[in-house]
């Protein structure tokens, strides 16, 4: 797989287009591990009038050598630091070491010297003429710790060890003989050289050389793919060489019986070969990361050889392989007249941070963070996932925030016309920033989708302008008048400009007068405004079943005085149990004089007020005697049974009026008049039932002869009067007056029935007599054991008469006491005589 990195910018357009074509058809949609950017500042000067020939890099700085043998020391972005700059060959630059510390740096050259310069101290400083080139050289890691020899290696048909003792500097060659050491690199205690035979590795603990690891293809020229070689960690070299790469690593060897074998060797763990040659490698993590320049793309024009980019890949290293995981072509200046021995890759394994190196460029490769991968979802609209990932990590995010990548997403959603996507994504997306809420909301007002944004807009926290809310409502009332009416209910009215609205719906009203839906809308305005009396208006007329609701919520009992019989037209059940409920607040007399035209609403109200309290009515108990007899008969009766209140000529009036008889019968009754009630009863009603209810009612004897001699030639009321009267009347007088030879219906049963009552009334009167004679002797039994009980004197007790203590300490002073009933008590001397009622007991000092 192919990525082209546009963050590495080719000056040269014609060649950038000329590669483009070719890229873009190889390209696929794969996040790039990398990020690159060219090094420029001060570089770019000194790479215009020089080129470079080798690079070292440390975390503090850049040290760069050149063609013309200047050593460069740079910032990471390129700025020369002028006052470290290091004119020490007259020549090529081969190779440049860096202690670990950062404080001294080593570098070598065509010109047979060696130099080592110290930062900021110049005691070590040295320069080594050798009069032959020098293609390598490499410093003890830790050359900046005091008493650690301060050695250093050099290369160039022989390895030398470079050594500072106390008398001076002394050298050991460590190899010879197998032709020019080109590179070298030392880590820990180990050096790794290669030569045009291979590579070999120095135990600097040991002093031993512990492998010769020989080269795979001798018939390739040494000084056109040079070796690469890199240290992983303190114990894994990685090796390079023209197609092939190896992963070794220095193992400690078991104790063995042969003293001549040493006590470290080196395993190759991972061995494989590349369709491509290898300008470079270095660790990423437990992958690799390669720099490749593929001969095979080398082109020839007008007899010159035209090279392509080269490619910086990763790979994922097996024993015997190496899968490429991303590959990205690279736009180098000058990339069409390179070969494979003009690139280098330097690196900062730690920072995964990583520098290729041609002769006129150097581009930075560092590992992409959160930002960069956010970047690259955005590029390829993957908002959902970008917003994912800033939430995920957004303290370590610094060029991107959640709601500036929400803002591109809106604005994307937008341009796609998803409205109703976009419009829910405000919420999650703007939170309570209230000012990039308002310039959403403008944004879909420009392209006339606020509806579609009106249900997510914030209702509390934060509040948006009140001309946000107006201009979505008024959007509602002039498109859809069922959505306006929706939105001022669920809205608080505090939102936005009442007035401002309510003048809209009046000149909405003023083209539609009937619309009974702007209506409400205005209704709920002006109770939202507090203007209660014309809401009222409106609900009253529409019969909106929240009147009576608004009513109680508001207290408006004021502005109904003139509108109840409005209300019961509407729903007189719930009006009623309202006013009865509020009664201090709309007082009886003022309902009543508002219902007097509509009767069957006063009637309702009457009545229910009496059955809620039967006296708080009583001055309209006339008014409902004429109305239970106009509306509801069944209740009259109950009514002036238990009524006090009303004018009973004014009530029987009422009743003659429309022939009401039972309810004559009880008035007149009432009244006083029962021999009339009883004439209705008999003559009217001919009911003997009722009569003798009537007349046990009253139990006036006049009124049961009455009856009997009204009965006495109707067999039916004889009978029903032999059947009833036996508890009230003497039956005798009644079976007296019966004519000889009248058939009377159920004549036996009566009989039986009159003996049977006189029986029962014969034991009742034996029964009663018994227990009474019973409670009587246990009363007495009881009388007679209270007045026998002894009641105790003690010396509180004083005579009655002569107020001295009738207890004696004295004998010569002692007298009998009487104690009365009523517990006064007396000396016998001192009560008259013939007075005393009891002598209750004669107590003696002892």
């Amino acid at each position: 797989m192919l990525l082209q990195q546009e963050d590495v910018e080719e000056e040269d357009e014609e060649e950038e287009d000329e590669d483009e074509d070719s890229e873009d058809t190889d390209s696929e949609i794969v996040e790039p591990q990398l990020k690159y950017k060219r090094i420029q500042n001060d570089l770019t000067v000194i790479l215009a009038k020089d080129a470079a020939s080798c690079l070292a890099v440390h975390t503090k700085f850049l040290a760069l050598g050149t063609h013309w043998g200047v050593i460069y020391i740079l910032d990471h972005c390129g700025n020369n630091i002028s006052s470290r700059e290091l004119p020490a060959h007259t020549t090529t630059v081969n190779q440049i070491c860096i202690d670990d510390n950062g404080d001294y740096i080593a570098s070598c050259s065509d010109d047979g010297r060696v130099v080592i310069s110290g930062f900021y101290s110049n005691e070590n400083n040295q320069v080594i003429n050798l009069d032959r080139p020098i293609k390598a050289v490499a410093m003890d890691p830790d050359f900046y710790k005091p008493g650690r020899g301060k050695h250093f290696v050099t290369g160039d048909d022989k390895l030398i060890l470079n050594e500072k003792g106390f008398l001076g500097r002394r050298t050991f060659v460590l190899h010879q003989g197998e032709g020019p050491i080109r590179n070298i690199k030392w880590r820990s205690h180990f050096i790794a050289w290669a030569n045009d035979l291979g590579v070999k590795v120095y135990d600097m603990s040991s002093k031993r050389r512990i492998t010769s690891i020989p080269r795979d293809k001798l018939d390739l020229r040494p000084e056109l793919y040079r070796c690469c070689l890199c240290w992983k960690d303190d114990r894994t070299l990685l090796i390079g060489w023209a197609n092939s790469i190896k992963v070794c690593v220095v193992k400690d060897r078991q104790q063995t019986d042969d003293p001549e074998l040493p006590s470290r060797y080196v395993a190759i763990e991972a061995m494989f070969t590349t369709d491509y040659m290898l300008c470079g490698l270095a660790p990423y993590g437990d992958n690799l990361v390669v720099l490749s320049y593929d001969e095979q793309d080398v082109q020839q024009e007008g007899g010159i050889y035209v090279a392509h980019r080269p490619h910086l890949r990763i790979l994922e290293v097996g024993m015997n392989y190496g899968y490429e995981i991303t590959n990205d072509a690279l736009s180098i200046r000058g990339f069409q007249e390179y070969r494979c021995n003009d690139y280098r890759l330097e690196c900062l394994a730690d920072e995964n941070t990583y520098f290729i190196v041609s002769p006129k460029d150097i581009v930075e490769a560092r590992q992409r963070d959160e930002d960069d991968h956010i970047s690259w979802l955005i590029e390829r609209q993957m908002f959902e996932e970008a917003m994912a990932a800033s939430l995920e990590h957004g303290k370590s995010l610094k060029r991107h925030e959640y709601q500036h990548i929400g803002k591109q997403y809106l604005n994307f959603l937008l341009s796609e016309e998803q409205y109703e996507e976009a419009a829910r994504l405000c919420v999650k997306i703007l939170g309570k920033n209230r000012q990039m809420w308002e310039e959403e909301v403008f944004k879909f007002a420009q392209i006339h989708q606020l509806k579609a944004i009106a249900l997510y807009l914030p209702r509390g926290e934060p509040s948006l302008s009140p001309a946000i809310y107006e201009m979505v409502l008024n959007e509602y009332l002039q498109t859809d008048i069922l959505g306006f009416q929706r939105l001022v209910k669920e809205w608080p009215s505090e939102l936005y400009n009442i007035q401002t609205l309510v003048n809209a719906v009046l000149d909405k009203l003023d083209r539609d007068r009937n619309n009974d839906i702007l209506l409400q809308c205005l209704g709920d305005l002006y109770t939202h405004e507090r203007r209660y009396d014309k809401a009222l208006g409106i609900y009253l007329r529409l019969k909106n079943k929240d009147v009576f609701e608004i009513i109680l919520k508001h207290n408006l009992f004021t502005a109904i005085n003139d509108k109840i019989v409005m209300l019961m037209e509407f729903d007189k059940t719930t009006a009623v149990q309202m006013l009865l409920d509020n009664r201090d607040k709309i007082p009886i007399e003022k309902v009543v004089q508002q219902l007097e035209e509509r009767p069957e609403f006063l009637h309702e109200y009457l009545d229910l007020l009496f059955k809620k309290d039967p006296h708080m009515g009583q001055d309209f108990h006339a008014i409902q005697v004429e109305l239970y007899a106009e509306f509801d008969r069944p209740k009259l009766l109950p009514f002036l049974r238990s009524s006090n209140y009303y004018p009973l000529q004014r009530a029987l009036d009422v009743c003659q009026h429309r022939s009401l008889i039972p309810e004559m019968v009880f008035l007149l009754g009432r009244m006083g008049n029962t021999k009339q009630a009883l004439h209705l009863i008999t003559n009217d009603l001919r009911d003997v039932n009722a009569a003798i209810d009537f007349c046990k009612e009253h139990n006036d004897t006049e009124l049961w002869n009455d009856l009997i001699s009204y009965s006495i030639d109707k067999p039916s009321f004889i009978t029903g009067l032999l059947q009833n009267i036996g508890t009230h009347v003497d039956p005798i007088v009644l079976i007296q007056q019966i004519r000889a030879g009248m058939e009377i219906p159920g004549l036996r049963d009566s009989l039986v029935k009159i003996l049977q009552d006189y029986n029962l009334q014969m034991s009742l009167r034996e029964g009663c007599k018994k227990i009474l004679v019973a409670d009587c002797f246990n009363l007495l039994q009881k009388l007679v054991r209270l007045q026998h009980r002894g009641v105790l004197i003690d010396e509180t007790h004083v005579c009655e008469a002569c107020h001295e203590k009738v207890i004696a300490n004295d004998t010569r002073y002692t007298s009998n006491v009487a104690l009365f009933h009523c517990h006064h008590t007396f000396h016998e001397d001192c009560l008259p005589p013939h007075s005393m009622v009891r002598l209750v007991t004669s107590l003696h000092s002892s």
